[in-house]
């Protein structure tokens, strides 16, 4: 699995402003519903209800909200780099500015975590993370994500 396949350009956005952690994962809803035509209620719905399982902000200023969605067929991504920290709940009481939402269908198994294991396995590498917060364009970010790994770990 790569990040081409989870990822369309569209699905990144960079916020200079979001108010709050449940604004945020409105906005992720958003994008998911923009992109990938999800329902946008039943993906909010979602988002909250895996966080109130406990909250996916992962440290180092990083998120990754996920649910599973009936109207998906393949596991799919949403990026945000916020330009102002916002709160998140995450694990090491930092707020967060990079946040990659993944969204699966109902029956996805293992594609559903392997998906998760590659964006938390990029998002761990402090290389491609300070490529992602000094480069605020989005054909940018999308270009860091998407760029095969033997690239990125040079």
């Amino acid at each position: 699995m790569e990040f081409s396949n989870l990822l369309k350009p569209e699905a990144i956005r960079i916020f200079s402003s979001v108010s709050s952690k449940k604004r945020l994962l409105h906005d992720i809803a958003g994008i998911a519903e923009a992109c990938y035509q999800t329902d946008y209620s039943q993906t909010v719905e979602a988002l909250m209800e895996r966080e109130s399982l406990g909250p996916t902000g992962v440290g180092g200023g990083i998120a990754l909200p996920h649910a599973r969605l009936e109207q998906l067929d393949k596991v799919v991504g949403a990026f945000v780099l916020l330009e102002n920290p916002v709160e998140f709940d995450a694990i090491d009481k930092q707020p967060v500015d990079i946040v990659f939402g993944l969204f699966a269908p109902k029956s996805a198994g293992v594609e559903h975590l392997k998906a998760l294991a590659l964006v938390s396995r990029t998002l761990r590498e402090q290389s491609i993370v300070a490529k992602l917060r000094s480069n605020p364009k989005p054909s940018t970010l999308y270009t860091i994500l998407t760029e095969p790994a033997n690239v990125q770990a040079a």
